[in-house]
């Protein structure tokens, strides 16, 4: 890394400043669980590819500073996973594909998607 990629990635008090790369890695992670091959692969797993962009959301959010919607959105992750589970009589976290439920419906309170 150079001396001035170095200088760039500054952050708040003389420390390293991780945002750019964190922000490249989640944008890489949206990308692909919006890809169409890799959403029908994790339906077959069980995994709901909304649910996992929302999770991913709340993470970003939270190493970002903004903890409220991080807490929000990883409440309604929760409430929702669990949901799945009690619906299908499982509270073990089975891995079947009756998890996977409707791809593009993820509720959320704050009504972002």
């Amino acid at each position: 890394m150079s001396g001035d990629d170095e200088n760039e990635r500054q952050g708040k008090g003389g420390g390293i400043d991780p945002g750019p790369e964190i922000a490249a890695v989640f944008d890489d992670l949206e990308t692909l669980l919006k890809n169409g091959d890799v959403v029908g692969a994790l339906t077959v797993r069980g995994i709901n590819a909304s649910l996992a962009l929302l999770a991913a959301d709340a993470l970003r959010a939270y190493l970002a500073g903004r903890k409220a919607e991080a807490a929000e959105d990883f409440a309604t992750v929760a409430e929702e996973i669990r949901g799945r589970l009690a619906a299908r009589g499982e509270a073990d976290g089975g891995d079947g594909p009756a998890d996977a439920g409707s791809q593009g419906e993820t509720s959320r309170s704050n009504g972002r998607r």
